[in-house]
């Protein structure tokens, strides 16, 4: 069964930067899109960015456009999530997550969770 396996998640300062990764546990599994998404504590859990895995081509939500940086690793299993300028608001869990043009987003990791003090 593949896993996507996150890292990098913790406590900063506001301001401060933090960079999350995601590696795929099977070598051989490819999907279209890799992306992120946040869930914080008593709210849905949101979209925040995406890459296609093939062209690099990047979406990223607006309230994190010119903060957040996110990236493919060579090998094209993983992705990894750079993020500038930190909020209190972005305190949240953040999921790892592949998919499919037509699937949607098949799998989601465990999660990382980022908080940021004021």
């Amino acid at each position: 069964q593949v896993h996507l396996v996150e890292s990098g998640g913790g406590l900063v300062q506001a301001g401060g930067s933090l960079r999350l990764s995601c590696e795929v546990s099977e070598r051989t599994f490819s999907s279209y899109f890799m992306g992120w998404f946040r869930q914080a504590p008593g709210r849905e859990r949101d979209f925040v960015a995406r890459i296609n895995m093939d062209d690099g081509g990047a979406l990223l939500e607006d309230s994190v456009k010119g903060r957040f940086t996110i990236s493919r690793g060579d090998a094209k299993n993983s992705v990894y999530l750079l993020m500038n300028s930190l909020k209190p608001e972005d305190t949240a869990v953040y999921y790892c997550a592949a998919g499919s043009i037509g699937g949607g987003w098949s799998l989601f990791g465990q999660g990382t969770q980022v908080t940021v003090h004021s």
